[in-house]
């Protein structure tokens, strides 16, 4: 079950309802002048809807007399009659066009919240959400702050000015018979609907958690798409998804069903009232306390009031479900990152650009330790490789490094700074990273490698992709940099994807420079080259690699050899084959397998231009 749905519980979710309308008020609270003008623009819009029964019933009367006289038009009060028409729509046209700012404005700022509030997240859960359930949830839930300004701007306050009118009217003019029989219709009415509406909701929460599960399966198939076609799996994931998109019909259909019970048992409270009135209203007429023109004004009101009531039916049921819809985003707010900022954190200041672990040591989960006690430095302009198999802790280290996650045990320092003292934004300025799975942005090749340095110019920009040997590339494609890379860049290699990695760090001129396989999908003739151009940039900076391919790291200064969570071996190169432990073992297994491969490069990179 999506982690953002409940079971539906009625006290619980009335306080959640209260508390999250009026977390709405402030995305309204900066333009609170033009709601001022759109309800004043309600009011007078029905003020005059009211106003139109009132002066057809002084024209009826006024016909109705001129009989017994002599028949006359009632010139002006039908040119007030259509005066009234004419201004009942202009406001209600004025209310809206003033209103849509604050509507549309709101759902902008919750949306550029919600996003901010996702990237402050911390990685964990990131790691852990689905995808596509998110992206249903976050669309529904920015959409009911619209639907819910809309319902109450545009249907229930409308509806509430024009019954608290009509009731001051009937009250004042009429035997209260009348009101009394309004008051409790309405009253029954909207007691019927509560009811019903509070069953229904269970139907309607399990239909959004059944297609937010529907949808996180497609997104999760469609992004996978060639596992899928690996395995012949097309008919799997087919059935997964109908599965769940047959609880969803389900629990649709009794939603729809229910419904119509609901619709039907409004038209019946409905007719009962109105019939009433109107045996009232007709008794009076023919008594004689009443005009004709006082039962076409009754008769009108009726109309006024019962016929919006009817929608307000179908309005109760869409704000319910909007706030439940809303409740997922507020629910997301709500969410507190795992990694915080010291109140009186300051920026992280790089001078050498050293790097210190002291006896570090950390555990994704309580039960699982992935660190014991590291303990190493990296001197300014030094370059440390870190090799060990996997699941010995490497990447581990350029997580904690970043501070996507804080250490169990032990500090990590820069320049003699703790990590958990500075500024993560500070942090991560300081720190260029080529990772071992480079994903792309769904844009052009030119915004991917901008996004090193947004504001760098072309020339810089070009410079740092023949530095990382791909600008030749770039240029044969025929839309050079402006070329589409395609959603996660499927529309390039492996090889070609970590080139413009590698020209994305150097364009972001990091003082640390993090390598995490940076060259694991290249070929042998393309390494050599990058090889070339790495150990050029690391010379003037703090590196360390991470690494598999050992060939890759021969030159460094020191090779620190990682298993199961701890540094068993630290040496040069020459160093630690002389040592005759784990890393040459590692070493000489590694030549073994590329003399049994030939030493074959990889596969000529796919080309874009092919469709």
């Amino acid at each position: 079950m999506s982690p953002h749905f409940q079971t539906y519980d009625r006290p619980h979710r009335d306080r959640r309802d209260w508390q999250n309308i009026k977390g709405m008020v402030p995305f309204l609270w900066e333009y609170r002048g033009r709601a001022l003008l759109a309800l004043i623009s309600l009011i007078l819009a029905k003020s005059a809807n009211v106003g139109v029964p009132v002066v057809l019933k002084e024209i009826v009367d006024g016909l109705e007399q001129a009989e017994k006289t002599q028949l006359m038009l009632p010139l002006f009060l039908l040119l007030a009659y259509g005066a009234l028409k004419l201004s009942s729509s202009a406001f209600n046209e004025l209310r809206d066009a003033i209103f849509a700012r604050v509507r549309f404005h709101a759902m902008r700022r919750l949306s550029t919240r919600v996003m901010h509030h996702l990237h402050n997240l911390s990685l964990r859960y990131h790691l852990e959400r689905r995808t596509g359930a998110i992206s249903r949830d976050l669309e529904r839930g920015t959409r009911s702050v619209s639907s819910i300004l809309n319902y109450m701007v545009f249907s229930i306050l409308p509806m509430l000015v024009e019954f608290s009118l009509v009731a001051a009217i009937l009250l004042i003019n009429y035997d209260p018979h009348f009101a009394l029989i309004t008051f409790g219709t309405v009253a029954v009415y909207i007691a019927f609907t509560f009811a019903i509406t509070e069953w229904r909701m269970e139907y309607r929460l399990e239909a959004n958690r059944q297609e937010s599960s529907a949808n996180n399966q497609a997104f999760d198939a469609l992004i996978n798409y060639e596992t899928v076609k690996y395995f012949g799996n097309e008919r799997l994931e087919q059935e997964r998804y109908d599965r769940t998109l047959d609880g969803w019909e389900n629990s649709s259909v009794m939603a729809q069903t229910s419904m119509s019970l609901l619709n039907f048992g409004q038209g019946a409270i409905i007719a009962v009232g109105v019939t009433i009135i109107m045996i009232y209203a007709a008794n009076g007429v023919v008594e004689g306390s009443m005009s004709i023109g006082d039962l076409v004004l009754v008769n009108a009101f009726m109309l006024q009031i019962f016929i919006p009531l009817n929608f307000l039916g179908i309005v109760y049921r869409q704000i319910k479900y909007a706030l439940a819809d809303m409740d997922l985003i507020f629910k997301l707010l709500e969410l507190e990152p795992e990694i915080r900022d010291k109140e009186d954190a300051r920026s992280l200041q790089v001078n050498g650009g050293a790097i210190r672990f002291e006896q570090v040591s950390f555990s994704y989960q309580e039960d699982r330790a992935i660190l014991h006690g590291v303990d190493f430095a990296v001197e300014p302009g030094e370059k440390v490789a870190i090799v060990g198999q996997s699941g010995a802790g490497k990447s581990t280290l350029g997580r904690l490094l970043f501070r996507f996650y804080d250490v169990s045990e032990g500090c990590i320092r820069i320049d003699g700074q703790d990590l958990r003292e500075v500024t993560q934004q500070s942090l991560r300025a300081a720190i260029g990273i080529v990772p071992q799975d480079t994903v792309l942005f769904n844009d052009t090749i030119l915004y991917n490698l901008q996004y090193g340095r947004p504001e760098a110019r072309r020339e810089e920009i070009e410079t740092a992709a023949r530095m990382a040997h791909i600008h030749d590339f770039i240029a044969s494609l025929p839309q050079g940099y402006d070329t589409l890379v395609g959603e996660r860049g499927l529309k390039l290699s492996g090889g070609e994807k970590q080139r413009i990695a590698i020209a994305r760090a150097m364009l972001k001129r990091p003082r640390i420079l993090l390598f995490d396989e940076a060259t694991s999908s290249l070929d042998s003739r393309t390494e050599q080259a990058i090889q070339v151009t790495l150990k050029e940039v690391a010379r003037h900076h703090t590196t360390l690699v991470i690494a598999h391919r050992l060939s890759t790291i021969v030159d460094a200064q020191r090779i620190l050899v990682m298993d199961q969570g701890r540094i068993v071996e630290s040496g040069s190169h020459a160093e630690l084959l002389a040592r005759n432990g784990r890393y040459a073992e590692m070493w000489r297994l590694q030549l073994d397998d590329r003399e049994k491969s030939g030493s074959s490069e990889n596969v000529p990179s796919q080309e874009l231009s092919q469709p």
